[in-house]
């Protein structure tokens, strides 16, 4: 069945497409640009997504509106406008516009877009678009400090890592910072249908979508414009040639076939890869079996399985811990398991892992009084070690008091005697205090009856 959506914004696309005939040598030219490119917006108001900068009255939309450009970086996911407000900037202010590839370019395109100031065609200025600027390097990016300092050239830095890790300070203090966000569904459905449109028109066909097609290219693509538009060209490539009635069909079956996992942002040295490691570790400790699977599934279909077991094997330790210290060598043997069998049957018992972990009683008082005792001794809280613990049985001459004086706990009842362990500088110091679990509540209970019995 044709997609109600799809009628409602093309239903006459394809018989005008029709009436035109063959391509025409611009639409063959057109044609060899990828989608994205081809039907890239040409205002703001053409734009899906980012209206918490581009909205009316927003900071972006400001910006462009003052006609003046100040440095910028531009940080977020692939695929959600940077490149084309970048585009959109340089229309506005009529500046000349350049653009590098922070992977590809070096100190010397720089240099050659200098060289080209004060001419004719940058008599309005220069807008430098620098993609992926953390791949400059700190010399090539102090270089670029030079020129964009004495206001020769206005830059907009774009990058997928966080910009305060990877790009030089001295540019971030004169740039503003602004985080793009992933485009939703409901945001990017227009922008597919609008692909469909543009791909109909160009080769003289009318495309009709089984139900559902248009929605599901929008919320199978992870926010990505560009994914989502090559997803609908893909689409239109492959569903074969129009039936007897002229129709393209495009089936939902399709469009699945072809956006299996394109929803995924993953890159193991990227942001992603820490927010979906530190999302599965607060679902879990946060009791919330559902959300934990579906981390696990994400690190898992992104192939990254040491990340989801070293994950597992920590949160055991330290969320779950002494309130069930049991559940180490468990998640250990499933953790091993997974190892061994490897993807994708590692899933079975690593899903299991992660709904126990998630369900299991918590407490982190074990690890918070290692951490408390750490800070003691980096601020230099330490001292010798009591002469009844060190590893020798002798005293020299200037000792008076000779002997170890150790007491064996073994020796006496119940395994324990009163004994000074800390230093002289920290004792009495308490690190660890129970937890409010059943089984730390009862470890407290024990010693505490045994401490209070009289003892010589």
């Amino acid at each position: 069945m044709p997609s109600p959506y799809l009628d409602k914004e093309i239903k006459n696309v394809g018989s005008l497409a029709a009436g035109e005939g063959a391509f025409c040598e611009k639409g063959a030219a057109k044609m060899n640009q990828p989608l994205a490119d081809r039907i890239r917006p040409h205002t703001l108001d053409e734009m899906v997504g980012q209206q918490h900068l581009i909205g009316p009255g927003k900071p972006l939309r400001r910006i462009l509106e003052s006609g003046e450009v100040p440095n910028l970086v531009f940080y977020g996911p692939s695929g959600v406008g940077k490149t084309t407000l970048a585009s959109l900037i340089a229309q506005k202010t009529q500046r000349k516009l350049y653009k590098l590839n922070g992977t590809t370019a070096s100190t010397a395109d720089v240099k050659e877009i200098v060289a080209n100031l004060h001419t004719f065609e940058t008599m309005n200025g220069v807008l430098l678009y620098l993609d992926e600027i953390q791949y400059f390097n700190k010399k090539q990016q102090q270089t670029l400090l030079e020129y964009i300092e004495d206001g020769r050239i206005a830059l907009i830095a774009s990058t997928t890592e966080n910009p305060y890790f990877y790009v030089y300070n001295a540019i971030l203090s004169r740039s503003t910072v602004f985080e793009f966000k992933p485009v939703t569904p409901e945001e990017l459905l227009p922008a597919v249908l609008r692909a469909f449109r543009e791909l109909s028109q160009e080769r003289g066909i009318e495309i009709r979508l089984e139900d559902a097609v248009a929605k599901h290219i929008a919320s199978a693509c992870g926010g990505d414009v560009r994914k989502a538009l090559n997803a609908a060209e893909l689409c239109v490539i492959t569903a074969g040639a129009p039936g007897e009635d002229g129709v393209l069909e495009i089936s939902l079956d399709l469009a699945r076939s072809l956006t299996q996992r394109s929803s995924m942002r993953y890159d193991k040295e990227g942001d992603d890869h820490y927010d979906i490691l530190s999302a599965f570790q607060k679902s879990m400790r946060g009791s919330d079996p559902d959300a934990a699977l579906h981390y696990l599934g994400r690190l898992l279909e992104a192939g990254d399985l040491p990340s989801a077991c070293r994950r597992l094997l920590v949160c055991a330790c330290e969320d779950v811990g002494l309130a069930w210290p049991q559940i180490i060598p468990i998640v250990k043997a499933a953790v091993d398991s997974a190892l061994m069998v490897g993807l994708p049957e590692a899933r079975i018992p690593l899903a299991d892992a992660a709904v126990l972990v998630a369900l299991a009683p918590k407490s982190n008082t074990a690890h918070v009084a290692l951490d408390e005792a750490i800070a003691d001794l980096r601020a230099g809280h330490t001292g010798d070690i009591p002469r009844t613990l060190q590893n020798k049985h002798f005293d020299g001459d200037d000792n008076p008091h000779k002997g170890q004086f150790y007491r064996y706990p073994h020796d006496y009842p119940d395994s324990w005697v009163p004994q000074q362990y800390l230093p002289d500088a920290l004792a009495g110091k308490e690190y660890y205090h129970f937890g409010r679990n059943k089984n730390e509540q009862a470890f407290r209970a024990y010693w505490q009856a045994v401490k209070n019995k009289p003892h010589q």
